[in-house]
Formats: structure tokens, C-alpha cells, sequence
């Protein structure tokens, strides 16, 4: 038992010093080559892996800055499953609880690692859509339009989708930015630019399972208080039509309603 307990402290020892070297001394009895080979590989696939999943966050970065970005999550977060696809997970939950604030951290940091993790968690979503009550020609406006559940709305107070190293804003605008990330019915994962009309019209059909698309646009034109409904109908019955041309909404209902508002 005695020995059991000497490899453990060893094993905690070892895996300390991996996590931050700089911390945490190397385990008595072990070459520094030897370690200086584990440091580097673990450190760099982690690193690898993370940058796969966040390109445009790893390029906007110094090199510096990434790497202690990257030795602060590997060094602090205690990650909850061994799965690789799961890590960039852990990496926003770092990013959101344990980060703190840090000068050379660009504000949107966060909003733009979520927006580029959630183009990875719709390509490996395992989700299959069912179609078998849903008519993919039916008219969204006249009935109840089918929202797919591998099209996800979404909100920042940054424009993430424009973010690059040659545009990286210090303040958020005044008007939020509205986008809606989708896979479509040939497993490709795209993006749409949308505005908050549209949003809400999308959050509306979330969880809707009788009213036409026509009876939720005046939903939406009663809620903006806009004069004049019938123009909102007009142009939200063009946007529901891109929607399902991106397969967004994917059709409408079987035995949803056929005629119009209420």
C-alpha cells in the first residue's frame, strides 16, 4: 500500500509539472530530456487541437499571447471528459468561469470562441432529423412552418462573423449582431447574417406547434408595434423562403392550419 501511495504522488507529481512547469518542480529521479519530451507534447497538442477548432481566434493572437492563453487553460482547468471533440467545450467553459480579466485578452474573446466552437459542434452533432411529418413543400406562411433543430440562433454584442486581423473592434457597436449558424440537409455547416426581427421570429417557431407563419409575423409586428402589419408579413414571407432555402425551416407541418391570421 505504501508503494501504491509513493507512484500516486509520483504520478500527481508528474502530471503537475506538465500542467505548469514553471509552478510545480519536476518529480525527483526523472532526466530533464526525458521530460522536456512530454512538456513539448502534451503542451503542443493541446495547443493544436484547440487552434484547429479556433483558427481566427489563434490568428488574431500573438504568438505569445496565445501560448499563455493556452498554459493558463491547460495549467488550471480541470477538464471533465477524455473526449478531443469535447475539449474546445472546456475550453469556452475556461473562457467564461475561470479566465478573469487579462489587458492583452481582446473584449470579444469570448463571443468570438463560441461562434467558432459552434460551427465544430454542429458538424459532429450526431442528431438525425425527422422528417416524416413534416411537408417539405408546403408554404411556410400559410402553415405552421418546421424549424430544424440543426439551425441554431445566436446573439453577440460583437460582430464575430466579420472578425479578422485586419478588423478586431475594442468597444461592441450599439446594434447586437444577429446570426443563425445551421447544418443543412447535405451535412454542410454555414451561416447566416440575420436581424432581430427575423431572431425573434426564429425564437417564435422554436417552440411552436399550431400557429402559421403568417399568424407569427403578426406576433412579431404586434410586439414592434409596427403600423403597418401587412408589410411585415410581406417581407417576413421572403425571409421564411430563404430560411428554407438554406434548410432552416424545413417545410411546414402535416396537419398544421391552412388559412391565415388570426
Amino acid at each position: 500500500m505504501a508503494e501504491r501511495l509513493d507512484f500516486q504522488k509520483q504520478q500527481y507529481a508528474f502530471a503537475a509539472h506538465l500542467r505548469d512547469p514553471e509552478k510545480h518542480p519536476a518529480p525527483s529521479g526523472v532526466e530533464d530530456r526525458r521530460l522536456a519530451i512530454y512538456r513539448d507534447l502534451f503542451f503542443n497538442n493541446v495547443s493544436k487541437l484547440l487552434a484547429g477548432t479556433f483558427p481566427v481566434l489563434k490568428k488574431i493572437l500573438p504568438e505569445e499571447d496565445w501560448n499563455h492563453l493556452i498554459r493558463d487553460y491547460f495549467s488550471r482547468h480541470q477538464s471533465h471528459t477524455p473526449l478531443f471533440l469535447e475539449v474546445p467545450q472546456e475550453f469556452i467553459k475556461f473562457l467564461e468561469e475561470e479566465r478573469g480579466e487579462h489587458p492583452e485578452d481582446p473584449a470579444f474573446i469570448l463571443e468570438l470562441a463560441h461562434y467558432e466552437w459552434v460551427e465544430l459542434a454542429l458538424s459532429v452533432e450526431e442528431f438525425e432529423l425527422d422528417l416524416s411529418e413534416v411537408d417539405r413543400n408546403g408554404d411556410p406562411l400559410r402553415g405552421v412552418p418546421v424549424l430544424s433543430t440543426l439551425a441554431w440562433p445566436l446573439a453577440y454584442s460583437f460582430p464575430v462573423h466579420r472578425i479578422s486581423p485586419d478588423f478586431q473592434p475594442a468597444e461592441p457597436p450599439q446594434e447586437a449582431t444577429f446570426l443563425v449558424v445551421y447544418r443543412n440537409m447535405d451535412e454542410k455547416v454555414g451561416f447566416l447574417k440575420i436581424n432581430a426581427v427575423t431572431a425573434r421570429l426564429m425564437e417564435l417557431m422554436q417552440d411552436n406547434s399550431s400557429r402559421s407563419g403568417e399568424q407569427l409575423l403578426r406576433k412579431v409586428a404586434e410586439e414592434i408595434n409596427h403600423p403597418h402589419p401587412d408589410t411585415v408579413v410581406q417581407g417576413g414571407a421572403e425571409i421564411m423562403e430563404n430560411l428554407r432555402r438554406h434548410d432552416i425551416i424545413l417545410g411546414t407541418r402535416r396537419e398544421g392550419p391552412t388559412t391565415g391570421s388570426q
